[in-house]
């Protein structure tokens, strides 16, 4: 079974690396690629920056989205609300790593996933989605006596924080513990903040340079510190991650779900 892949974001950094992937996937073949009304890049072939013609221009018409198994998007969260609207109208499943969504946004998400099936994902990475199974593990073995802090670091071109992945390893830390991130996350600290809630969740969030992605939670206890890390070297592993998911979809029509479900270590 060949799957007819779309691509939204299709001149950016993660488009392209999507592009790339699709293009040297036995299993997969490029249907159409999407980018912003007013990109220079609509109307070029989808390929071109690897010296290639695959007859696949970029457009900025979402009417080409019609016969694609799949659209990918990793753009920003309104291009993606107005991408989930048009493959819920026709029949498209989708796969959502763009990060910064508000409540409304994730409820459309779900909610569109009665009509088509979705993969969710803050972070499209294997290695990142078996870090949130260690720490599930970790969080519960260490649950009394340490304190819990989230670090990240991005590009200086990142425009959300703390990162989607960020608040994806916290969420996994504190339902593990059976709390509510919204109650125990820390986003800021200033001033005279006063002694530490040893039930808080600290986040801190940092930005330079042309780092892709650095995650790290920290559980600090007395005489002793755990640290779990990912760090990102390569934006591949987000393409993998994210065709890896595709094939998951193949053979679904509806429901919502997440790398865990598309590793089936959930």
């Amino acid at each position: 079974m060949t799957i007819k892949i779309a691509i939204a974001g299709s001149s950016g950094r993660m488009g392209r690396m999507l592009i790339e992937a699709t293009a040297n996937a036995d299993d997969c073949v490029l249907h159409a690629a999407l980018d912003r009304a007013g990109s220079a890049a609509v109307g070029s072939d989808a390929t071109a920056f690897l010296g290639k013609d695959c007859g696949v221009k970029i457009t900025d018409q979402l009417d080409a989205l019609a016969g694609a198994d799949v659209l990918i998007d990793f753009t920003r969260p309104e291009g993606t609300l107005e991408h989930l609207a048009k493959c819920r109208a026709l029949g498209v499943n989708m796969i959502i790593g763009t990060t910064g969504f508000d409540e409304a946004g994730s409820a459309a998400i779900e909610a569109a996933s009665k009509d088509i099936a979705i993969v969710h994902a803050y972070n499209m990475s294997v290695g990142v989605n078996l870090l949130v199974k260690l720490l599930e593990v970790a969080a519960k073995a260490l649950s009394t006596g340490y304190d819990i802090e989230v670090l990240e670091m991005h590009h200086r071109m990142k425009v959300d924080a703390p990162s989607g992945t960020a608040l994806m390893l916290g969420k996994a830390v504190a339902d593990a513990l059976g709390r509510d991130l919204k109650d125990c996350g820390v986003f800021a600290r200033e001033g005279i903040t006063g002694e530490r809630d040893p039930s808080s969740i600290g986040f801190a969030a940092l930005r330079g340079g042309d780092v892709i992605g650095d995650h790290t939670v920290i559980f600090a206890g007395m005489g002793e510190r755990i640290e779990i890390s990912h760090k990102a070297s390569n934006r591949n592993i987000y393409a993998s991650g994210s065709l890896r998911a595709a094939r998951f979809l193949a053979d679904k029509k509806v429901g919502f779900f997440d790398m865990q479900n598309v590793l089936g270590v959930n």
